[in-house]
């Protein structure tokens, strides 16, 4: 047997963003032990998952993981990511395939976020957190980003944590952005993305524009080994759950 682990990042038109999240995953194969190993993207950008797949088999593999990249479960994770992996399916149905879960609910997302709260403001009891989401219409990404926010909140002293959405969800950043244009008190934004791109840019011309020294922008979450160690338990959950001693290795 030859196992596989095909990582699935969700693409960008940013070339940097691309680079990015081909630099994660490289960070994190370092910690697992599989006989191969292939890097994916959803959209926007190639290798699709369909011929990474392919590339797996061609080397030989006879059970394939295949692990996305995603901070939450959204319809990515439910139903186009499955979509795509059925095509394999159907095109090697001798193929054992075992399909992991998104980041998600993470102790570890949660330290992530108290550390940028920490690099970006003196966390006291009258400044408030705000966490970036994407944005799904899918009622789970909310109740899961709220949850995260609610855990930030129990282990700091910061008066709120809150969130808001880019699109598709309510409060949207826009409205969230213009109820504290004009605070006195320290205001920090999280954006809850991995990687830089678009969506990240326009969040920054924002804040800039309100011109508002007590409004700050911490750094997106990509760059920290926190989120990987919360990644790596996701690829460590897809290839334990065969019940095979090959998964991996965590230095």
């Amino acid at each position: 047997m030859k196992h596989a682990v095909l990582y699935v990042c969700h693409g960008s038109r940013v070339e940097k963003a691309r680079e990015e999240a081909v630099s994660f995953i490289k960070r994190c194969q370092k910690h697992v032990k599989a006989d191969i190993q292939e890097i994916t993207f959803l959209e926007l950008a190639s290798p699709s998952i369909e011929e990474g797949f392919t590339v797996c088999v061609e080397k030989g593999a006879t059970h394939i993981s295949v692990v996305p990249l995603l901070l939450l479960t959204a319809v990515h994770a439910k139903t186009d990511i499955p979509d795509e992996i059925q095509k394999c399916r159907d095109a090697y149905p001798a193929i054992h395939v075992k399909y992991g879960r998104p980041i998600g609910i993470h102790d570890k997302m949660v330290e992530s976020v108290i550390k940028k709260i920490e690099e970006a403001i003196s966390i006291d009891s009258s400044a408030i957190a705000v966490l970036i989401g994407r944005g799904s219409s899918d009622p789970d990404v909310r109740r899961d980003l709220d949850s995260i926010a609610a855990l930030v909140h129990s282990r700091t002293t910061l008066k709120a944590v809150k969130t808001c959405y880019l699109t598709a969800a309510s409060p949207s950043f826009t409205e969230t952005l213009e109820s504290v244009r004009h605070s006195d008190k320290n205001v920090i934004f999280i954006p809850y993305l991995l990687f830089t791109g678009l969506l990240m840019k326009g969040i920054e011309k924002e804040i800039q524009r309100t011109n508002n020294e007590h409004i700050k922008l911490g750094n997106y979450l990509g760059y920290d080994p926190l989120v990987e160690e919360a990644f790596l338990d996701r690829v460590y959950e897809s290839l334990w759950a065969k019940g095979e001693n090959y998964a991996a290795s965590h230095d």
